[in-house]
C-alpha cells in the first residue's frame, strides 16, 4: 500500500511529494512512535552579517529505524554529516539582517528495539575474546575535554578495578562502583556538563555525569567506550512532552561488539540494576554519538560538548536565544518508510 507524504527539499525549503510504503511488523520489544522536534531562534540582532544553525538529526542503526517524515523551516537548509562519528545534522545559514526569528520543525517516525547484548553472566563468556584494533576508532580510547583518563581518574579506575581482568569484569566493577557511589541529583550547579572528574568528586549528577565518569574510567583502563545521547520516553504514557535529553554509554567487547550500560536509569529504578548492564530499553531514541563534536560545516567556536540540542552562532559567536520543544506520540503496529532527505 502506498500513500503520499510531504518532505521539504534540502535547499529551497519547498515541499515535495514522496512515496510512503507501509508494512506491518511490530515485535513486543519494539516501541513505535512519532517524534516532533521544534526549534525557535528568537531575538536575532537587528544588525548581523551571518547566522549559522546546526540541528542534530536522528539516524537509523541496528537498534532503531528512523524516518524523517517532514522538515519545515523558515529559511533554506541542507543535511550534512560529521566525519568523525557519523552524526547527521541540519544546517542553515542566514545572511539577511531583516530575519529576526527562525523556526524549524522536524517530524520523525521511529521504531526502536530493545538493545541487549546479554546479562553480566552471559557476557562473561566473551571476557577474554581478542579485539581487532582496526574495528575500534582511536577516538574511543582518548580523553575528551571533560573526560580525563589519566592523573586522579586513572588512580581511581585502578583502585575500582583492582583484581579484575577483561573488559566485562572491569566494566561491571566500574558500573557497580558508580551505581553505589554516585546519586542522581540535579540540585545546585556543576551537574549536566559531563565532567567525569567533577562527578567522581561531587558523587552526584545526572545521566551525563554518570556516564562520563564510566567512560573516563573505562578508557583509563584502555577499554574502548563511547557516549550516546538522545531522548527517553515515559514507559507507560502514550503521548506528551519530552522534558529533556537522556544519555547512556557503551563499551567494546571482542566477539560481541558495543555493549550498552545505563547507570543513571538503574539508579532511578534499582530493581533493574542487573538489566541496565548489557541492555537498554526501547523507550528512547538515539540522536548522536560522541563528545567534542566538530560540526559540518565547521563551527567558528570550540567543539560542541555533546550534540542533542541546536547549536547557533551569530557572526562567529555562540547565540543562546534558542528554544526547543520535543513531543512524542505512540503509533500502532507497523512501519512507515519515507525517503530520506538529501545529505552531503
Amino acid at each position: 500500500m502506498a500513500v503520499t507524504a510531504l518532505l521539504c527539499g534540502p535547499a529551497s525549503g519547498a515541499a515535495r511529494a514522496v512515496t510512503v510504503e507501509k508494512s506491518v511488523s511490530h515485535p513486543a520489544n519494539v516501541r513505535y512512535f512519532e517524534l516532533t522536534y521544534r526549534v525557535s531562534i528568537d531575538n536575532l540582532p537587528i544588525r548581523f552579517h551571518t547566522a549559522r544553525i546546526w540541528i542534530p538529526i536522528a539516524s537509523s542503526d541496528v537498534h532503531q529505524e528512523v524516518w524523517l517524515e517532514r522538515v519545515s523551516g523558515s529559511v533554506p537548509w541542507r543535511i550534512t554529516r560529521d566525519r568523525e562519528y557519523g552524526d547527521r545534522m541540519l544546517y542553515a545559514e542566514i545572511r539577511n539582517p531583516r530575519v529576526l526569528r527562525v523556526q524549524f520543525k522536524l517530524k520523525y517516525i521511529v521504531s526502536r528495539r530493545e538493545y541487549s547484548k546479554g546479562s553480566y553472566r552471559e557476557l562473561l563468556r566473551y571476557n577474554n575474546d581478542p579485539v581487532s584494533p582496526e574495528l575500534i576508532p582511536k577516538r574511543c580510547l582518548e580523553p575528551d575535554r571533560l573526560i580525563s583518563i589519566d592523573g586522579e581518574m586513572k588512580i581511581l579506575a585502578d583502585q575500582v578495578t583492582r583484581g579484575k581482568q577483561g573488559p566485562v569484569e572491569i566494566a561491571h566493577a566500574v558500573y557497580n562502583y558508580l551505581f553505589r557511589t554516585l546519586r542522581y541529583d540535579k540540585s545546585g550547579t556543576g551537574w549536566g556538563r559531563g565532567d567525569a572528574f567533577w562527578a567522581c568528586q561531587a558523587k552526584r549528577g545526572n545521566c551525563t555525569d554518570f556516564h562520563s565518569a564510566f567512560i573516563g574510567m573505562m578508557r583509563a583502563e584502555k577499554i574502548p567506550a563511547r557516549f550516546v545521547i538522545g531522548f527517553a520516553l515515559p514507559e507507560n504514557i502514550s503521548q506528551g512532552v519530552i522534558p529533556g535529553y537522556h544519555c547512556w554509554a557503551e563499551f567494546y567487547v571482542g566477539g560481541v561488539g558495543w555493549v550498552p550500560v545505563d547507570i543513571s536509569e538503574a539508579w532511578l529504578d534499582k530493581k533493574r540494576y542487573g538489566y541496565y548492564f548489557g541492555t537498554v530499553d526501547p523507550n528512547r531514541v538515539r540522536m548522536s554519538v560522541g563528545r567534542d563534536i566538530t560540526l559540518v560545516p565547521r563551527q567558528a567556536g570550540p567543539s560542541v560538548n555533546y550534540f542533542v540540542y541546536p547549536y547557533v552562532e551569530v557572526d562567529g559567536e555562540p547565540f543562546h536565544h534558542v528554544g526547543e520543544k520535543f513531543n512524542f506520540r505512540n503509533l500502532p503496529a507497523g512501519t512507515q518508510k519515507v525517503r530520506p532527505a538529501t545529505e552531503e
